[in-house]
């Protein structure tokens, strides 16, 4: 399965991937590590967790996706790969809702990729798998991230106290959430009819939090969306 829309395209993660993933994710350490997930420390008497290789993490991601609970998407920008987004915590019953994770490549920031590639997510979700939900769960620092879900027409529901552990500390994050009936249009529709609206672009930013990442010694690329990944 394929999602595009002109230069942009999602696509299932790969273990192919490995390689283009580990470069972009090391060229983008400085920029995607203040919005990355990390493991807490482990109690007292137990072993620190480590983090899955890239191999390790594409067959956690495939078993999840098999199972129902999540959407793992590699971004790309004209064929090269760029980025990641994620659809986590899918829960089905009578609650039908997901929460989205993502991150960027900096060197294509600012071209409509994030953007973009949440339009994309969020119609399939709607559209095709049927859920009514969607939450993007981000650190209130993060203000350019937090002007892309804007943007968009996500609504803010509140606070979430210590929510994440994100680069080594426990994280507030504001909580973005967006229903099915509330874009009946679609959101890439939306998202079309204001792309050229705002100067400077609209995703300068290296995502929402994403966890659940391979090591820096064994992985890919490790970029700072930290949720998408579990």
């Amino acid at each position: 399965m394929e999602l595009a829309d002109g230069d942009i395209a999602l696509r299932p993660v790969r273990a192919r991937d490995h390689r283009a993933w580990r470069e972009v994710n090391q060229r983008n350490r400085a920029w995607l590590s203040p919005w990355e997930a990390t493991i807490p420390p482990a109690p007292p008497g137990h072993l620190p967790s480590g983090r899955p290789s890239f191999r390790q993490m594409v067959r956690n991601l495939r078993a999840e996706a098999s199972a129902g609970r999540m959407l793992p998407f590699a971004v790309f920008y004209r064929g090269r790969l760029a980025g990641q987004l994620t659809v986590a915590g899918i829960t089905w019953g009578s609650m039908c809702s997901g929460h989205i994770g993502y991150w960027v490549d900096q060197a294509v920031a600012g071209r409509g990729v994030t953007p973009t590639a949440v339009a994309l997510a969020v119609d399939h979700c709607f559209r095709s798998v049927g859920l009514h939900r969607i939450e993007i769960c981000i650190r209130p620092e993060n203000a350019p991230s937090r002007r892309v879900v804007e943007k968009l027409g996500f609504r803010e529901e509140g606070l979430r106290p210590r929510y994440l552990h994100i680069d080594g500390d426990w994280r507030d994050h504001l909580v973005y959430a967006l229903t099915s009936e509330e874009v009946p249009e679609g959101l890439l529709a939306r998202w079309h009819s204001l792309r050229y609206d705002p100067p400077g672009g609209l995703d300068r930013n290296a995502g929402s939090e994403l966890e659940g990442r391979p090591d820096r010694d064994d992985r890919p690329d490790r970029p700072g969306n930290a949720r998408e990944m579990r």
